[in-house]
């Protein structure tokens, strides 16, 4: 099997997913724009072979790229990066090169902000009021009728980038008339807890591995504040929760490949957020890892080479990510964390800058049977 790895060097943790693969006999092939010299040895060990590109965004360098690894070692197999900001290039290079998996005329509905509520309605599912706007009168009849604060977001869009509470028509029409806002999407804010279901399909569809989430903030509002976080894993899964991952999933008809969607729990109930079709980022991956006692890097590559998920996994223990921003002044230091909580704390590490404004400069993760116990860890961490 061929299979094309674009920025395998991105985030760190991910080359654990090369890795797996080559592990499994596969040929790895990398595309990206880091000198080969400057990878690290596992990856350069993983890698096949590595095509240098001047520039992602170029399509046609890209396809070059693609041409030549074919002439090289025939046909093409498979093609990913597991990141949002590639979904659109990965689709458009499988198109071209008949690879299976999401192509060009699919991942529209998994990108667009307003495509992906017309899919929940139609999975009957609760969104919030929403709407895509090209001017500052449309924005301003949207707000009015909503009545409360909005969110404005591009209408296609990476994570929590650009993406703002407006709580005053004030604050609207600044933020429309300080650059043009073309094809921005507005939605009512939603007071709630934010909660993900994420996991593993297979190559027919079927759900192999899923886990739940609960985040101590909105991921928006830590980006806008430049705040810390923490979230951690759920050893029960809510029904409701479940139930309306299973539906996105149908509707999506997704196969071979991670996921990830994102709810707000309400007085109401469950209101869908936004899906996004890769592995949850920064270190949840290593999180489902440490809940689990298992190695979803090798699971996925075992999915995508033999169709199966061949690990036993039950959640017995909750996993905790608690993300600290270095600009804070915390009253335990990094020495008193490990002291006090022991084996409890499985893994500690720098964050790579692109993640910080998300998930923090330091990361620390934690594990326990009891919920409790990780919650009150994660506020003596954030002291």
């Amino acid at each position: 099997m061929n299979f094309v790895y674009l920025c395998p060097d991105f985030p760190p943790n991910f080359v654990l997913f090369s890795r797996r693969l080559a592990e499994m006999g596969v040929k790895v092939l990398g595309v990206g724009e880091a000198p080969l010299e400057s990878l690290s040895g596992t990856l350069r060990n993983a890698l096949s072979d590595y095509y240098r590109v001047r520039d992602m965004h170029d399509r046609h360098e890209l396809v070059r790229a693609l041409g030549w690894l074919t002439h090289r070692h025939g046909k093409l197999d498979r093609l990913d990066s597991h990141a949002e900001y590639w979904l659109e290039t990965e689709a458009q290079l499988r198109s071209d090169f008949n690879i299976p998996g999401i192509r060009a005329d699919a991942v529209g509905a998994m990108k667009s902000k307003s495509r992906m509520k017309e899919i929940f309605r139609q999975a009957g599912l609760q969104v919030a009021p929403g709407r895509v706007v090209d001017s500052l009168g449309e924005a301003e009849a949207f707000f009015q009728k909503v009545g409360k604060a909005v969110v404005a977001k591009p209408d296609i869009g990476v994570g929590a980038a650009g993406t703002y509470k407006l709580e005053s028509l004030e604050q609207l029409r600044h933020f429309f008339t300080e650059q043009p806002r073309c094809g921005y999407f507005l939605e009512e804010y939603i007071e709630g807890a934010l909660y993900s279901f994420d996991g593993l399909v297979d190559r027919d569809g079927q759900l192999v591995f899923c886990t739940a989430h609960h985040f101590s903030d909105g991921i928006m509002e830590i980006v806008n504040r430049n705040d810390h976080l923490f979230y951690y894993s759920l050893r029960e899964i809510p029904a409701d929760l479940e139930a309306a991952g299973r539906r996105l999933l149908q509707a999506y008809d997704l196969r071979e490949r991670f996921f990830h969607f994102e709810f707000f729990r309400t007085s109401s109930g469950l209101v869908a957020l936004e899906v996004n079709m890769r592995p949850p980022g920064g270190l949840t991956t290593d999180l489902f890892n440490y809940a689990n006692n298992i190695d979803i890097y090798r699971e996925w590559a075992n999915v995508v080479v033999h169709n199966r998920f061949e690990a036993d996994w039950n959640r017995p223990y909750h996993a905790c990510y608690v993300g600290r921003k270095d600009w804070k002044s915390y009253r335990h230091s990094g020495e008193a964390i490990r002291a006090r909580f022991g084996d409890r704390l499985v893994h500690q590490e720098r964050i790579c800058s692109l993640f910080v404004r998300a998930i923090g400069d330091e990361g620390f993760i934690l594990r326990s049977p009891h919920q409790d116990e990780l919650l009150e860890a994660a506020r003596w961490i954030l002291e």
